[in-house]
């Protein structure tokens, strides 16, 4: 590059076309790096304080410079001003207050001068290089490149893109798969950010989205949009499954995607490392959704829970270690697949369960409405699970109920409105004794048995429930399906395990917007108790004082 400053014209053009092919940068940005590493260079053999400009005609390779003079009435800064009479000599016409050139000589850059030059363009040509690859790549995110691997470092595979480099970080690759340098490999652009060193280009193999990609790219007509994939999940390197649906009733989506003896699904799972795929027919029907994406195992029933997001499903006593899956694999990927957190029993499981909850209601509503077993009974059975339920629902509904009558329903809900008040009565009682203070009573939503488990939490003040977030009041508490695993015996049940620990108030099903309400009404004191400034008075003016004093 010392020969570049040094060269004559026709070598100037022919080193900016070179190094602007190369980087594949525009030519203009070569010639720009130039004129700054000349300028540079001749500032220091000039002077630095000169204001010294160069320009190379892109044409001709023609090199010209100068310094930029401004005409004073009186010199005060020797190197970048002149008087009237010099400026005659440089300029005719020229008047105080213009600005005019000095043509000065080529300058013959010596070798510290010329490295100079030489890292001034090698930055300027770099810079331009990295935004060029940025610009290239910042809107390709969801796109699939292949590159070849130029290294492993700490597990993260380096790959070379051509014009670029990506990285696969290690959770995003496919466990087991190895990677050798100058091996040719495939992977979904997901994060392309601006650094210092370039645009940092973040590449995945186990992202479910890749797997979509490949399908994209092997079947036509899901490229094509006849058949959408509508869910993906994945265990990278050991199973997937995706849920597909065709916009076209006459097209089979499974059949499609399986392709002619499996070719197209091959070709996907070859890529995938030999990943077997589960390919499921979409539905808008949850149930029917949760039991082919439970596939291989059989389902007998599917309950619903939409207020929690869980589903409880019922299968045979012979299909329950084929639904739940090696490490609870099949169950965990079918409930990423529905969004749903699924709960999977058998039969008798699902027999005892319903009889405990039987026998718990009857219990209860023996207890609290003070009527015999029968009665009771007959209340569960009829699909009533709380109080509220018997207290608030209409009447002609409970008299409708086989063997009994107006009366009877009346007197019912009378007394379930008396056990709920003797139920509140209690939980204030335990309120108090906790130390919550009264005011939160009145915060919209919160009944008095919320008020106790605010208590028990330790949050008994109007600023303890205002300093929570909406989450920390109100997110639900979550918990991991139960499975059952072991390859070489019979299934066993695991207990299961919080994997959130969720909001206080958790358990109690508050809305996002009832919880926000609840947050905002207990911050509500904290404006309250700024008080407006007041009001400036006015001074009575001296003589306003005067005549006072006088009328006195």
């Amino acid at each position: 590059m010392a020969s570049a400053i040094s060269a004559n014209k026709a070598e100037l053009l022919a080193i900016a076309n070179a190094v602007a092919s190369e980087k594949m940068i525009d030519k203009s940005i070569v010639i720009e790096a130039m004129e700054e590493a000349i300028q540079k260079s001749a500032r220091n053999r000039y002077g630095a304080e000169n204001d010294i400009r160069a320009k190379l005609d892109p044409q001709t390779g023609d090199l010209t410079l100068w310094r930029v003079v401004e005409v004073v009435e009186e010199v005060e800064d020797y190197f970048k001003q002149v008087d009237l009479k010099q400026a005659g000599k440089l300029q005719d016409g020229a008047k105080i207050g213009d600005f005019i050139v000095d043509p000065l000589p080529p300058v013959d850059l010596g070798r510290i001068d010329a490295q100079s030059a030489k890292q001034v363009i090698f930055q300027k040509v770099r810079d331009a290089e990295r935004e060029r690859q940025f610009e290239e790549f910042k809107d390709r995110a969801g796109e699939i490149i292949t590159g070849v691997i130029k290294s492993v470092e700490f597990g993260h595979v380096i790959v070379n893109l051509g014009r670029a480099e990506g990285v696969i970080r290690r959770d995003q690759q496919i466990p087991r798969e190895a990677a050798r340098v100058g091996e040719r490999v495939r992977a979904l652009i997901t994060k392309v950010e601006r650094n210092n060193r370039g645009p940092q280009i973040f590449l995945s193999r186990a992202a479910p989205d890749f797997m979509r990609k490949l399908f994209a790219q092997e079947v036509p007509e899901i490229y094509d949009g006849i058949i959408e994939i509508k869910a993906a999940a994945r265990d990278p390197g050991s199973r997937a499954k995706i849920g597909v649906i065709s916009h076209d009733s006459s097209i089979d989506p499974v059949g499609a995607c399986v392709g002619m003896k499996g070719s197209r699904v091959q070709a996907v799972v070859q890529e995938l490392q030999g990943e077997k795929i589960d390919i499921i027919p979409w539905s808008e029907d949850t149930a029917t959704f949760v039991v082919n994406a439970l596939q291989p195992a059989t389902v007998a029933r599917v309950v619903l829970d939409e207020e929690e997001g869980r589903i409880e499903v019922v299968v045979p006593d012979d299909q329950l270690s084929l639904a739940i899956g090696r490490r609870g694999q099949n169950v965990r990927l079918a409930s990423q697949l529905t969004g749903h957190q699924i709960d999977i029993m058998t039969e008798e499981e699902a027999s005892e369960k319903r009889s405990k909850e039987f026998a718990e209601r009857s219990k209860m509503f023996e207890e609290e409405l003070d009527v015999d077993e029968t009665l009771s009974q007959l209340l569960v059975a009829e699909g009533f699970a709380m109080l509220e339920e018997v207290a608030y629902v209409e009447r002609a509904e409970l008299a409708a109920i086989e063997g009994f009558d107006e009366e009877l329903a009346e007197e019912l809900q009378s007394r379930a409105v008396e056990a709920l008040e003797r139920q509140e009565e209690a939980h204030r009682t335990a309120r108090r004794e906790l130390g919550v203070e009264d005011d939160l009573a009145t915060m919209p939503h919160l009944s008095e048995a919320m008020l106790v488990t605010l208590g028990k939490a330790g949050i008994k003040t109007l600023d303890d429930l205002a300093d929570l977030a909406t989450d920390e009041l109100i997110a639900k508490k979550r918990e991991a399906p139960r499975r059952r695993n072991n390859a070489d015996g019979p299934p066993m049940r695991r207990p299961q395990r919080e994997q959130d620990k969720g909001g206080v108030l958790g358990d109690y099903g508050l809305s996002e917007e009832q919880g926000n309400e609840i947050i905002m009404a207990a911050r509500a004191h904290w404006f309250e108790d700024e008080e407006p400034a007041p009001a400036p008075t006015e001074e009575p003016d001296n003589q306003e004082a005067a005549d006072a004093d006088s009328t006195q």
